[in-house]
């Protein structure tokens, strides 16, 4: 993708590329949909993207920002697993884990922003080529862990 860029180009490029995105993301990742519809008190929302993660038996919301984290970002996400786990995830399911890809972040003013969320969420900068399968499994595992009720 060309450095400057739209969410809408994103969001394209990756619907583009899906079945080279899932096999990045591991093989247990299951597409559900995009622009994914989400009513709550009578208005409509759109989550960008949405997966189903069978290992970790978890609906994957992720959101797209093609600028650096903003703290209302992750309140947007946090308001998104909370009308999923709601509304659209099964009884037998765990709660909602929710990936914010960011063209940039400040390290800092993430922590800041996680510090006293309670919602499962990660906050990742994308790059034009994802890393490591292996690596992306295994930060969402070990996020899942830190995060899973006891």
């Amino acid at each position: 993708m060309p450095p400057i860029h739209a969410e809408a180009d994103l969001h394209r490029a990756l619907l583009d590329k899906l079945k080279d995105f899932l096999i990045e993301l591991g093989r247990d990742f299951c597409f559900v949909g995009s622009e994914y519809p989400l009513q709550v008190g009578g208005r409509d929302f759109a989550l960008d993207l949405l997966f189903f993660h069978r290992g970790l038996n978890s609906l994957v919301a992720l959101e797209l920002k093609v600028a650096r984290f903003e703290p209302e970002y992750l309140g947007k996400l946090a308001f998104y697993l909370e009308a999923l786990d709601r509304d659209v995830r099964k009884a037998h399911e765990r709660p909602s884990i929710g990936v914010l890809l960011c063209a940039g972040k400040d390290d800092e003013v993430v922590e800041y922003s996680l510090s006293r969320t309670l919602s499962p969420a990660l906050i990742a900068e994308y790059q034009t080529q994802l890393p490591d399968k292996k690596l992306l499994q295994a930060k969402l595992r070990e996020f899942y862990l830190q995060n899973a009720p006891e």
